[in-house]
């Protein structure tokens, strides 16, 4: 039984991802799909910047180029390099045992020298630029950095939406865990990429993966096992995207390339996402 007609789910990137998925949205939305009517949009790591963007109603073309805060949020990121190695480090050997990398990475990011938590909360507010969370079903994920496990945020959780961003986004190493009533999270694509597996119940599900090209198909396959949609339509990144990306995907000097690539490669996912889109709102 199917509970919600649309779902989308955005994946984790880094920056240069989220400029293609913005790119990808605003050319999507000029082809007739918009991406912001899905009953229900997952955001993880920058996915939750593109899913806070396109679920409060604003135009994803606000982010052709890089929305910088003012004053000190507006600076780079205060990268703990040591920290940061040692966080992949752990991450290339988890596959025994995920959930103690996870708590292993939790310590190395709480250890973290990456900067105050409000300078990251004002640039991912700016990024995401909405305060409030929407009426349309946004979740966010992030992960416990004491525990490792996944805490999903969203409108009833209590969390300000720029600080569910922040959280969702603050990678070990880069961005500092960011508390919320108490605890400290960290970026929710250290357990999942997509966490696609949170659209269970809908009919149609869009999975946008910017980070497709780097990681076996089997992850994500078992997220959509355990969102079991009717139909199921993957975008990735293109091989003129891929280039476009660079080998850096924080490197913030690729975000206009990569939101433009996102912007040539949206007619061809039109053409594969418009009879989907359509069939799930019910018109098709």
């Amino acid at each position: 039984m199917h509970s919600l007609d649309r779902a989308l789910a955005l994946g984790a990137g880094g920056p240069v991802g989220a400029a293609w998925m913005a790119g990808l949205a605003c050319g999507l939305r000029r082809g007739g799909v918009d991406l912001g009517e899905a009953d229900l949009i997952v955001g993880t790591s920058t996915g939750a910047i593109i899913g806070a963007v396109l679920a409060t109603g604003q135009d994803p073309g606000r982010l052709a180029t890089p929305v910088r805060p003012a004053g000190s949020a507006g600076t780079p990121p205060q990268v703990d390099g040591r920290r940061l190695g040692e966080a992949f480090a752990v991450l290339r050997n988890a596959a025994s045992n995920p959930a103690e990398a996870r708590r292993r990475v939790g310590r190395i990011a709480l250890a973290a020298e990456t900067g105050p938590e409000q300078a990251h909360i004002t640039r991912m507010h700016a990024l995401a630029g909405a305060d409030h969370w929407p009426d349309r079903k946004l979740l966010i994920t992030a992960l416990d950095a004491e525990t490792g496990e996944q805490e999903v945020f969203d409108r009833a959780s209590g969390a300000p939406l720029p600080a569910a961003v922040a959280a969702s986004t603050a990678f070990p190493g880069i961005y500092p865990p960011i508390t919320i009533g108490g605890r400290r999270y960290m970026d929710g694509s250290l357990r999942s990429a997509t966490s696609a597996g949170l659209a269970a119940g809908a009919r149609t599900l869009v999975v946008i993966d910017p980070q497709a090209h780097l990681f076996p198909r089997e992850l994500l396959d078992r997220e959509l096992a355990v969102a079991a949609a009717h139909t199921v339509v993957t975008i990735e990144p293109d091989a003129a995207s891929i280039r476009a990306f660079g080998p850096d995907l924080t490197d913030r000097t690729a975000w206009e390339p990569a939101y433009q690539a996102g912007l040539r490669q949206a007619p061809d996912a039109a053409g594969r996402l418009r009879p989907a889109w359509s069939a799930g709102s019910g018109t098709g």
